[in-house]
C-alpha cells in the first residue's frame, strides 16, 4: 500500500473513512476509540483517527508490530492489557492479513464483544480502493436489502446456489442455528462485523456439490486476487474432497491450508451478498464477499453467533456469482440480480 498517498488520494478516500465512523460504528464524542493498525495500513489508520476525533472522542493506536514478530498467532498478553486499560467503547482493526493469524483475530474479536462490549470494526486487509468503494456506499440501502434477504433465509431449511461458472451447490439448514444479519450498522455494545458489510450467514448443517471460488480468502485474497478462472471445490457431507481447475502451486497451497487443522476443510458459513452499491469484484475478500451473490467458508462457522457446536483455527471464503438463489422454493436471486418483489413480500415490519 505504500505510506505515501498524495492529497488527492487521501481525500478520495475521505468520504468511506466518515461512512465507517459517523454511519456505520455511529461515533460521538463520549466514545474511546481504539485502533489496531500494522505499518503498512497507517495512513488508513490515521484518516480513521482523524474522522473519529473530528467527533470529540478519544482516540489512541496499537500497532501490531509492537507486540511481536508476525504472523503473531495468539493474542499477546501486552495487547490485551492495553485494552484492558484503556477499554475502548468502539475498535477497529486495520491491519493486513498474515498467514496464521486467524487464530489471533479470533481471540481479538470475541474478548472486544464478550469481555469489553466494545462496538468492533473488523477492516482486515482495508485499501484504498474499498474506503472509495465499498465504504463510500448508502448503508441504510444496504440495510434494508439485508433485512429483507434475512427475513427470507431465517427460517429456510434448504438453498439452492447456481452460477454460469459452474457452482451448483445445495446446503442444508438446521433449526437451532442463527442466520446473522450483516448490514454494516453497529451501534450497540458488543456488535462487530466487517466492514465494508453486506451479508446474511449462517453455518449450515450439511453442504454438497461444487463452488465456483472466482476470489479466496484469508491471505489467499491478497496473494491472487481475482482468480484468471475459478477454483472449483467439489463437496460432500460438508467437506471439500477434491480441488479442481487450480494451477499445481496454489492447489497444493489450499490442500495445505484446508487439511491444516481439524474441520479446516469443513464448511463452516453460507451466505448471501447484500451489498448492491458494489458493482465489481476487486479480487480483495473483505469487500468481495459482500457482493451480491453466495459464498460459503471452509473452517471456523463463528459459533459464538451462529450456534453451530464446533470450531476451527482457519477461516477461508469461496465466492460465486451471477448467481441464481433458491431459498426453499423462492428464487431470491436470477442471475446476481435480487428480486425484490419475492423478498419485499417475505418482510416483516413487526
Amino acid at each position: 500500500m505504500g505510506k505515501g498517498l498524495s492529497f488527492s488520494e487521501i481525500e478520495s478516500m475521505r468520504a468511506g473513512a466518515r461512512t465507517a465512523v459517523h454511519v456505520c460504528m455511529n461515533i460521538k464524542a463520549q466514545d474511546r476509540v481504539l485502533f489496531i493498525c500494522d505499518e503498512e495500513t497507517t495512513p488508513i489508520a490515521r484518516l480513521l483517527v482523524e474522522e473519529a476525533a473530528n467527533q470529540g472522542a478519544c482516540v489512541e493506536c496499537a500497532y501490531l508490530e509492537k507486540y511481536g514478530r508476525r504472523p503473531i498467532t495468539r493474542f499477546p498478553v501486552a495487547l490485551r492489557a492495553r485494552l484492558q486499560s484503556f477499554h475502548p467503547t468502539v475498535t477497529f482493526y486495520t491491519a493486513q492479513a498474515v498467514p496464521g493469524e486467524v487464530p489471533l483475530r479470533i481471540a481479538l474479536h470475541r474478548f472486544l464483544s464478550e469481555s469489553l462490549a466494545a462496538r468492533h470494526a473488523h477492516m482486515i486487509g482495508i485499501t484504498p480502493a474499498l474506503l472509495r468503494e465499498g465504504m463510500a456506499v448508502d448503508y441504510y440501502k444496504v440495510a434494508e436489502v439485508t433485512a429483507m434477504v434475512y427475513e427470507q433465509a431465517r427460517s429456510t431449511r434448504e438453498a439452492h446456489v447456481i452460477s454460469p461458472l459452474g457452482t451448483d451447490l445445495t446446503a442444508r439448514f438446521a433449526p437451532d442455528r442463527h442466520w446473522v444479519k450483516a448490514d454494516g450498522l453497529y451501534h450497540q455494545p458488543g456488535q462487530w462485523g466487517n466492514l465494508p458489510d453486506g451479508e446474511v450467514f449462517t453455518a449450515p448443517l450439511d453442504v454438497n456439490g461444487v463452488i465456483a471460488a472466482e476470489v479466496l480468502g484469508d491471505f489467499f485474497s491478497r496473494k491472487y486476487g481475482v482468480l484468471q478462472k475459478p477454483v472449483l471445490f467439489r463437496i460432500e457431507n460438508g467437506l471439500v474432497v477434491r480441488i479442481d481447475n487450480a494451477g499445481r502451486t496454489l492447489r497444493h497451497e489450499l490442500e495445505a491450508y484446508l487439511w491444516s487443522n481439524e474441520y479446516s476443510n469443513r464448511v463452516g458459513e453460507f451466505a448471501i451478498g447484500t451489498n448492491i452499491g458494489l458493482k465489481r469484484l476487486c479480487g480483495n475478500m473483505l469487500q468481495d464477499e459482500k457482493f451480491p451473490g453466495a459464498h460459503i467458508a471452509f473452517g471456523n462457522p463463528y459459533s459464538e453467533q451462529t450456534g453451530a457446536g464446533w470450531s476451527a483455527q482457519t477461516h477461508m471464503d469461496a465466492v460465486t456469482t451471477g448467481c441464481t438463489i433458491t431459498l426453499d422454493d423462492e428464487v431470491i436471486m436470477r442471475d446476481g440480480h435480487f428480486d425484490y418483489d419475492v423478498l419485499g413480500s417475505r418482510l416483516s415490519y413487526a
